[in-house]
């Protein structure tokens, strides 16, 4: 078989439309947005599942390359490369632009020796981040895992329910009309947020 249409093959169609594998994931939480992004792109659900089918079968091949350069593969050379230190390690951070969402980059980031620490979306160097002072400024896909954060202090990381996934609790006012802050907990997949819920009803009215 032409190990190009081979989906176990580390070889695949360039350029792989990485971006439906994003997508694939999103579905769960925001089938319409998906929809909409597909429609855009001008591809069907079949094209993203069949996107996602490959993307998995390249990393559990036999012969599946270091996860670094898997992402080599499929997206290019990195649009930057940069040292990060998070503590007392030193990691490497990878960049690409991503088709629907210009003002993000898909981030790898790599630890000595070329393990991945984290690959999530992450807003662009110099793009303005949204307006975040309550929680109904929280649109989905609207902001990233670190656009939160920094909105929220001080926001807490929770576990999320699956590798691409990602939460975080925070308190915040409801919306401009009412100051009184209630505790969230935002979803994130890829680290672009999918959803906010209120687990922290407000108080009866006395």
């Amino acid at each position: 078989m032409d190990s190009a249409l081979d989906p176990s093959a580390d070889a695949f169609p360039t350029p792989f439309p990485f971006v439906l594998v994003l997508l694939r994931r999103m579905a769960d939480y925001q089938p319409g947005l998906v929809e909409d992004a597909l429609r855009e792109l001008g591809h069907g659900r079949a094209v993203m599942r069949e996107a996602n089918r490959r993307w998995q079968a390249m990393q559990r091949s036999p012969r599946r390359r270091p996860a670094v350069a898997r992402y080599r593969s499929v997206l290019g050379p990195p649009e930057t490369t940069a040292r990060r230190r998070i503590g007392d390690l030193t990691c490497d951070a990878l960049s690409w632009p991503v088709p629907l969402w210009p003002d993000l980059r898909f981030e790898v980031l790599t630890a000595p020796g070329g393990a991945v620490w984290n690959e999530w979306l992450v807003r662009a160097p110099g793009a303005p981040a949204p307006a975040l002072r309550t929680a109904a400024d929280l649109a989905p896909w609207s902001c990233t895992v670190d656009d939160v954060a920094r909105a929220f202090p001080p926001a807490r990381p929770m576990e999320g329910s699956a590798p691409t996934r990602s939460r975080l609790a925070f308190d915040a006012p409801a919306d401009a009309e009412n100051g009184e802050l209630r505790h969230y907990v935002a979803e994130f997949t890829w680290g672009l947020l999918q959803r906010v819920e209120d687990v922290r009803p407000a108080s009866p009215s006395a």
